[in-house]
Order: C-alpha cells, then structure tokens, then sequence
C-alpha cells in the first residue's frame, strides 16, 4: 500500500477507491496555477491553467493523501497528470500531531516542462482562466470547487481564494455587460 497526496482536484474529486484519507500538509511547499492545461482545463490552442507545488521555504502546502492498495491508480494518475508533471516523493506531515511524518507519491509540474506557463498576476491567470474550457470541464469551476473544498476543509489558501475572488469578480463583470447590450 502506498499513500498519494492531492493538493488540487483530487482533494474534491478523488476519482478512485482508496483504503484511508487524512489531511496533511507538505513543508517547503505552495500551491500555484502555474501550469497550463492543454487536456484538461484547456486545448493546445488555449491552455487553461491548474495547480502544481513551488518551492518555498515560508510555506506549507495543505492537502489530503489517500492510502491506496491497487497499482492501477497509479498508472491512471500518470496518464491523467501526463501534461507536464511527473511522479516524485514527498514527505508529508498529518494535521493530528500524534502520527508522524510519512512518504507520499506527489504529481509536479516543475518549472521547464513543455506546459509551464509559471508565474502572472492573479489578474492575468484569473483572465486565462476564466475563458479556458477543455474535455474536464470549465477552467473555472476548477478554482470554484478547489476554493470550496478548501474552505470546507478549514484550509486558509491566500492565492486560490484570491484566484476565486477574481474570477467571481470577472463573472459579475461579464454578467453586467451582457445586460447592458
């Protein structure tokens, strides 16, 4: 059995069975929408934009690793994550300070691969964002249900809720202007 940790939409939709979950957090770490998505969120025309970790030595990266018993969902993960990450270890901390730290398979989109798009103003990737859709759904709604699960998980993230903040902002904007017309 071996443990994976989520930190974007498998924390909201874990499209697998698994044997445990705990919330966890990944020192050194940030969350950013740094990497772009030609298969998911977007097309190699118009890239939408998801989640990969950064390093920073200020930060801890909040999240959930699930224990998984079947091979095949790693192999699902790497087709599924094949745009620009790849599989690494990581050494994750559980929220409940009696258990201690464990390895974990984390999916990284580091700086250089062929889809980065790195680092913007939240402006700039809530703009991208908010007009990129690909076979997953709209870019969009990746923020909406990250930011909401989230925040239901008691997770303060200061760039998806402002990432979220901008794109409701963007959405009241375009809503106003089409009933201006």
């Amino acid at each position: 059995m071996k443990w994976i940790f989520a930190y974007g939409s498998l924390i909201w939709r874990p499209d697998f069975a698994f044997v445990d979950r705990r919330r966890v957090h990944l020192p050194g770490f940030t969350r950013r929408f740094w990497q772009g998505s030609h298969d998911h969120r977007g097309t190699p025309d118009a890239p939408g934009r998801v989640v990969t970790l950064i390093q920073d030595a200020q930060a801890s990266c909040h999240g959930m690793a699930y224990l998984i018993n079947d091979e095949a969902v790693f192999r699902a993960l790497d087709h599924r994550e094949k745009n620009g990450y790849r599989r690494t270890s990581v050494t994750l901390h559980p929220e409940q300070p009696a258990l201690a730290p464990f390895e974990a398979t984390a999916w990284v989109a580091e700086p250089g691969n062929f889809a980065y798009l790195g680092e913007a103003s939240i402006r700039e990737i809530a703009e991208q964002i908010a007009t990129s859709t690909g076979p997953s759904g709209r870019n969009d709604d990746y923020v909406y249900e990250l930011a909401k699960a989230l925040a239901a998980m008691g997770i303060e993230d200061p760039h998806i809720m402002a990432l979220n903040d901008a794109l409701r902002a963007i959405a009241t904007n375009t809503e106003h202007t089409e009933n201006r017309v």
